[in-house]
C-alpha cells in the first residue's frame, strides 16, 4: 500500500520562542500538519482485477469475488483464452498484484456465470492487452526466449537506430 504524505508547515512572523512563553498558539504553529491519502487505485475490493505473481497461475488474470479476511480473497478468472482461465479458489494477497482495472458493480460472492458476463461486459481481456503493463510483460517474455544470435541481431538493430537518430540530430544542430 502506498501512502502520499503532504507536509504543510506554518510560519509565523516572529519565530522566537521562549520556554517560559505559554502561548498555545505559538506551540500549534510550530507543529506541522500531515495529511495521509492512500493511493486509491490499489484498493482491495470486490470487482478488482488481479494478476498472479506466484504459483500455478503465474501471469494470469482473475477478479476478486469475495474478501475472506485481511490476507486472503476469493478469486475467479473466467477468461475466454483457454490457457488464462483461473478456477474459483481462495488465495493470499501476497501472491498477486492488484491492477487498476475494476469490474463495476460486481455483487459479492457472485457465481461463475454472472462473473463471466461482467468480465465480458467490462472487456477486461482487451483492457489488459492494451495496457502498457501487459505490453512490457509480453516484450520481456519475448526477450527472455531469444537465442544468443537473436539477441545479437537485436543489439545490431538498436545500434543502427541509435546511429540514425544521432545523425539526424547532428544535422539539426548544424543548421
Amino acid at each position: 500500500m502506498g501512502f502520499n504524505f503532504t507536509v504543510i508547515e506554518h510560519r509565523q512572523s516572529n519565530p522566537t520562542f521562549s520556554p517560559h512563553t505559554h502561548n498555545p498558539q505559538i506551540l500549534s504553529l510550530r507543529m506541522p500538519e500531515i495529511e495521509i491519502h492512500a493511493s486509491e487505485w490499489r484498493m482491495v475490493e470486490v470487482g478488482r482485477v488481479v494478476l498472479f505473481t506466484h504459483g500455478q497461475y503465474l501471469g494470469r488474470l482473475a477478479v476478486i469475488v469475495e474478501i475472506i479476511d485481511h490476507k486472503r480473497v476469493l478469486v475467479d478468472g473466467p477468461s475466454k483464452k483457454e490457457n488464462n482461465q483461473v478456477p474459483r479458489h481462495a488465495v493470499g494477497l501476497n501472491n498477486m498484484i492488484i491492477t487498476p482495472i475494476v469490474i463495476p458493480k460486481l455483487p459479492r460472492a457472485a457465481g461463475r456465470g454472472p462473473v463471466a458476463k461482467a468480465w465480458e461486459k467490462a472487456e477486461v481481456d482487451s483492457k489488459w492487452d492494451q495496457s502498457a503493463w501487459a505490453k512490457r510483460r509480453d516484450q520481456r517474455e519475448k526477450r527472455q526466449g531469444l537465442s544468443d544470435f537473436e539477441r545479437f541481431k537485436v543489439m545490431k538493430l538498436k545500434k543502427q537506430a541509435r546511429f540514425e537518430v544521432r545523425k539526424s540530430l547532428a544535422k539539426v544542430r548544424a543548421t
